[in-house]
């Protein structure tokens, strides 16, 4: 009778850590139950003799001694051939299995042969918890554990269902596969180095039944002399092998979660680039340069990496600006080519800049005095004239009109959108430059790059974007998936300079004073950007649905989701074509995606029996949108928070809650605070929309807790607190605390 699991362990040169290995691997079970295939891969200590003298004890084990060095890759492969388990675990022999972990492993296994007899598909793969272990005793939980642990992983669900575990360790060891799933895939280990991941991944993908089991059953050494990990090595290189290997077999399938796939791979490549130490010097240009030919073969057609700071890095290795990019990883500043502003500079200047001299620029012209009629205004990391800061310069020109703004954009393209009669500067040129060198004011959204200095006497006033459901900021250190790298000293540094912190609600100053800790001052005003919908008439509704091309008569629903770390860019949980269709001919359905996403539903055909729908993901003033639209579907995006300031239908689309908490974070349960009804499928969305107006009471609710301050004076109230203005008599100044 075959075992119901195989433990292949290759061994070399790890003398020291093998007895402990070889005694974690005990279990109560049943005889028969467990075998362990030991593949001593021409081991130059002891390991041979401990091998044998183990197996000897151990009726469980045999001894494989390979004649030549094979690498783990090698020795993996050479112990599945011999493996008859109907599950495989690769264990690695400088690591160890907690106590009772292998009975765990086994009695899941058992209950997935108990579906298998009962006509079930078993799980192909079973991911285990697993903890790391360091040189000086201390341990480390699985950074990863929020990802898996989820409610569909637990039951059984494939990674298109659950594609937040491609962001996890790719490590093979945390994975116990079907033997026979495997064998079939025709899929084999690498040589080399990142040898397991050429296997992992076609596993993952292609399981029809993932589970994770809740349970530390591995624990993962960390550090030692001669992991990969820590060892410089032009094998580092062997990696790039292994993508292709990915990929071919992505090749001969259609597989909806291969542009994650392909952005994991770039990370990877990036992250071994950028660690200290791993990447011999003299071989760094021709590492970076396969990381641009690895993107330039394998990117999936029409793939944008992020917009904004988070995908110049991309950018830059799609474009083979190696330079550039350890410029950016150096200062992380934003390096690029600057370009000439609207504002005359000398030549002398200008080459300066363009020759790589932009700080050297930048710190001459901190020696101009200070301008004090000068304001630089930014949104949405320069990407147009947007949100509070709009909302701010355009009251500020009203109230403080001896103020001069200025908008910083990244291209001319932005430039030529802006309201007529803007000023505005391109990022990094020398106008910029000069610009930020000067100015007393400066207003944004999001902070301003790092390498831009507080002068004093300088003020800056940060609004940011949103009221906050997730977790930010400091907050985001228990949420390390989510946090995806954040420096949060380079945050706390950035809030530092902050001056002002604008608040839109009291739910957002007691959570925001927290996860940004500083000496600025709170403005308690409400959001700027919300004044014109405070303000809405229905003339101003109907012009921009006009704008918009929306039929007189249409009812129309703004469709809104949010961004989702574990999920990568717009993977729609909602079934578009079958909303269209069940909401009917009477409706248009405006679909905007997060502006993290490139992506978006593109032209989706409907028919003459179904809601228009248009995508509307690149339209730059989303308070368009808000003011078009009778009704509002979204998850958990902070548009919520905004569009109950109209008063109108929000419905809650809420499908993975459980797992968007776990894995983001959340100041309150918005399931039992909802501002309308809540929906977990397609259809009973559909429902709740075509229903009209169907839970008033809780959006009242909702909109004492959110909207309190939302009366239309709140830019009115954030200048005059601000900018030097006279304030009329009897005029009652904004709420300020000191956070």
């Amino acid at each position: 009778m075959s075992p119901l699991l195989s433990i292949v362990l290759p061994v070399h040169g790890v003398e020291r850590f093998l007895p402990a290995c070889l005694d974690s691997l005990r279990a109560e079970a049943a005889p028969g139950t467990v075998e362990i295939i030991a593949v001593d891969d021409l081991s130059p200590d002891g390991c041979p003799a401990l091998l044998d003298a183990h197996a000897a004890r151990d009726g469980r084990m045999r001894v494989l001694h390979l004649t030549e060095n094979q690498g783990l890759g090698g020795a993996r492969a050479a112990g599945l051939a011999e493996a008859a388990g109907t599950y495989v675990w690769f264990v690695d022999s400088d690591d160890w299995l907690p106590d009772g972990a292998l009975d765990a492993v086994l009695a899941e296994l058992a209950r997935e042969e108990e579906r298998a007899r009962a006509g079930e598909h078993p799980a192909d793969v079973l991911l285990t918890d697993f903890s790391h272990a360091y040189a000086d005793g201390g341990t480390e939980p699985n950074p990863w554990h929020r990802v898996l642990a989820t409610p569909a992983l637990a039951a059984g669900c494939t990674a298109a269902d659950q594609p937040g575990l491609l962001r996890a360790v790719m490590a093979v060891w945390n994975k116990i596969v079907r033997r026979t799933f495997l064998l079939d895939l025709g899929v084999s280990f690498g040589r080399g180095y990142y040898e397991d991941i050429s296997v992992t991944y076609p596993a993952l993908l292609a399981a029809r039944r993932l589970r994770f089991l809740d349970r530390s059953c591995y624990t993962y050494r960390r550090g030692r002399p001669g992991a990969i990990t820590s060892t410089a090595s032009a094998r580092h290189a062997d990696a790039f092998a292994q993508y292709d290997a990915i990929f071919a077999f992505l090749d001969r399938r259609d597989d909806p979660l291969r542009p994650l796939v392909f952005e994991r791979t770039v990370r990877q490549a990036l992250t071994v680039y950028d660690t200290p130490g791993l990447v011999p010097a003299d071989l760094r240009a021709d590492f970076f340069r396969r990381i641009t030919d690895h993107i330039a073969r394998h990117r999936p057609d029409g793939h944008h990496f992020p917009r904004g700071p988070r995908g110049v890095p991309y950018r830059l290795a799609a474009r083979g600006a190696r330079r550039p990019y350890d410029e950016l990883r150096r200062t992380r500043g934003l390096p690029r080519a600057a370009r000439e502003g609207t504002l005359a500079l000398a030549p002398t200047v200008r080459r300066a800049v363009r020759g790589g001299a932009r700080f050297t620029a930048y710190n001459a012209f901190r020696r101009l005095p200070l301008d004090e009629h000068l304001a630089v205004y930014a949104a949405y990391w320069h990407r147009g004239y947007a949100c509070n800061p709009a909302a701010i310069y355009e009251k500020a020109r009203e109230l403080a009109p001896q103020i001069r703004g200025v908008w910083v954009v990244e291209t001319r393209a932005q430039a030529a959108v802006l309201p007529a009669g803007v000023p505005y500067v391109l990022l990094n040129s020398p106008a910029y430059l000069r610009a930020t060198a000067t100015a007393k004011y400066f207003v944004n959204n999001v902070n301003f790059p790092h390498t831009m200095v507080k002068r004093p006497g300088s003020v800056h006033v940060q609004t940011q974007h949103g009221t906050p459901l997730k977790s930010m900021g400091m907050d985001l250190r228990a949420h390390p998936v989510a946090a995806d790298g954040m420096d949060f000293d380079r945050l706390r540094e950035a809030v530092a300079r902050w001056d002002y912190l604008v608040s839109p609600n009291p739910h957002t100053s007691e959570h925001f004073s927290r996860a940004f800790p500083g000496r600025y001052e709170l403005l308690e005003t409400g959001y700027p950007r919300n004044d014109r919908l405070a303000l809405a008439t229905p003339a101003a509704c109907a012009a921009v649905r006009e704008a918009l091309g929306i039929a007189e008569g249409q009812r129309t629903v703004l469709y809104a989701p949010t961004h989702r770390e574990a999920r990568g860019g717009y993977l729609p949980l909602l079934d578009l074509p079958a909303l269209a269709r069940l909401l009917g001919p009477g409706h248009t359905l405006l679909v905007r995606t997060h502006y993290f996403h490139s992506g978006g539903p593109g032209a989706l055909a409907t028919g003459p029996d179904a809601a228009r729908i248009v995508d509307v993901s690149a339209h730059p003033v989303v308070e368009d949108l808000y003011l078009a639209a009778d009704a509002l579907l979204t998850d958990y995006s902070s548009v919520m928070f905004d569009y109950a300031v109209l008063d109108r239908p929000i419905t809650v689309f809420a499908p993975d809650w459980e797992e968007y908490r776990a894995v983001r974070g959340a100041y309150f349960d918005l399931l039992a605070e909802a501002p309308g009804p809540v929906a977990t499928t397609t259809p009973a969305a559909a429902e709740a929309l075509l229903s009209g107006d169907p839970r008033p009471d809780l959006r009242a609710v909702f909109r004492a807790r959110f909207c309190p301050w939302d009366d239309g004076r709140a830019a009115e109230r954030v200048v005059r607190a601000v900018f030097p203005t006279g304030s009329p008599a009897g005029e009652q100044s904004p709420r300020v605390l000191t956070a």
